[in-house]
């Protein structure tokens, strides 16, 4: 399973017999306007077995010092260090992995796209989350994980999924097919609560990722979310996608893999980044 996985189909491969393959859980929940939220709701109860999953201790690098050009809110981590982490969780060749948060998927789509990265193709998001897992008859625990074996750095393999960085994507503006995941208001330049500059790259078109959801919290079936994005490029335009920090952009990526329509193109520093440099065009409205 590499892009999507229900609620009840985790639920029936969990209670498989333990001679079926190993199964790796991460929970990914997390609060931008409060960093220690997630792992708060991890200690009071998370799927059992997972592991958690910190978007900037696990799921990012190190922020530049001050004085040197920005990399954003929430630089890649470096691959011998994400390969370090994924191997302590048990990430392993063959090991079938599954994160979940209970936010709507951003930040499980930001693992599920850093295991791809790394060269991890058996990885994928619980639709629908936490709530998901509960409707479906699911038990949430307190108790840290049990019976997991620790593995080997994860091995040395090509990155699996295409990157941008900005020098690139200003000489591809109006070429690409730029895709920002953020709120309508901070895409327009409304309001700004994370970052010091309000707007967008120029020639973006807004892709909010909470539009890849129905009401329930679930993903909209694949033929709907293919027609979605084709609208927002031409065929055979190469598709890059940002946000604010590199984090929500993977939640569109995600929706169009899980649509059909192949591996987009992230620009890991979105917004932060490209705002940090005064160099850069930016654009509002």
């Amino acid at each position: 399973m590499q892009t999507l996985i229900s609620a009840p189909d985790l639920l029936a491969a969990l209670q498989a017999p333990a001679s079926a393959r190993p199964w790796v859980l991460l929970d990914c929940g997390f609060d931008l306007a409060d960093p220690a939220a997630g792992e708060r709701a991890y200690a009071a109860g998370h799927l059992p077995g997972a592991h958690y999953a910190h978007l900037d201790r696990d799921l990012s690098g190190p922020k530049a010092p001050a004085g040197q050009p920005a990399r954003g809110r929430h630089p890649l981590p470096a691959r011998d260090t994400l390969a370090a982490t994924a191997g302590r969780w048990g990430v392993a060749p063959g090991v079938q992995v599954v994160a979940y948060d209970a936010q709507g998927g951003p930040y499980a789509a930001r693992a599920w796209w850093l295991l791809r990265w790394l060269g991890h193709a058996d990885v994928a998001v619980l639709d629908g989350g936490t709530a998901a897992w509960l409707a479906a008859g699911g038990a949430l625990t307190a108790a840290a994980p049990a019976h997991w074996e620790p593995q080997p750095p994860y091995p040395p393999c090509p990155a699996g999924m295409p990157t941008i960085d900005a020098p690139a994507l200003l000489a591809a503006l109006g070429q690409v097919a730029l895709l920002d995941a953020r709120a309508p208001e901070r895409f327009r330049g409304d309001v700004e609560p994370l970052d010091p500059v309000a707007g967008h790259i120029p020639g973006a078109v807004n892709r909010f990722f909470k539009h890849n959801l129905q009401a329930d919290g679930r993903f909209k079936a694949a033929a709907a979310l293919q027609a979605e994005f084709a609208a927002l490029a031409s065929p055979g335009q190469r598709v890059v996608q940002q946000c604010g920090s590199g984090v929500t952009a993977c939640h569109n990526l995600l929706a169009m893999a899980h649509a059909g329509l192949g591996d987009s193109t992230l620009y890991p520093g979105s917004w932060s980044e490209w705002c940090g440099d005064t160099g850069l065009p930016t654009a509002r409205g």
